[in-house]
């Protein structure tokens, strides 16, 4: 029996930085989070946000000089809790999306903690 302390939450990793996705990948797995995808173009990633079940996502703002925001879009008309992940500060999403958590590069592993746990939180209360 598979009760939500044993449960990975499933992530989707929007990031278009090979070592960038990897480091995030291996951080979130000592907070038992399973990467169910990692993408790095816009398409490929509004796909899979808007066919596949995750508990909550990290984008990166700009991916390959393409801003995010059509994918925090999908995001949020799917109710899946997400963070953006980028290198130019908050100011940036802050007009679009001034509820979203914002990672900061270059980050802490206590620094993705501390989203990871506030998504998780807006998840479980979504999910009440």
């Amino acid at each position: 029996m598979t009760t939500d302390t044993d449960s990975k939450c499933r992530v989707l990793l929007v990031e278009d930085e090979a070592l960038i996705a990897m480091l995030m990948e291996d951080m979130l797995a000592e907070f038992a989070c399973e990467v169910a995808a990692t993408v790095g173009r816009l398409d490929e990633a509004i796909a899979i946000a808007g066919s596949q079940d995750f508990d909550m996502a990290f984008v990166d703002v700009n991916l390959r000089g393409v801003p995010a925001w059509p994918l925090a879009e999908v995001l949020r008309a799917r109710g899946i809790p997400f963070a953006f992940v980028t290198g130019y500060g908050a100011a940036g999403t802050a007009v679009a999306h001034p509820d979203v958590p914002v990672l900061q590069k270059p980050f802490r592993s206590q620094d993705l903690e501390a989203i990871v746990q506030r998504l998780r939180a807006h998840h479980s209360s979504a999910d009440a």
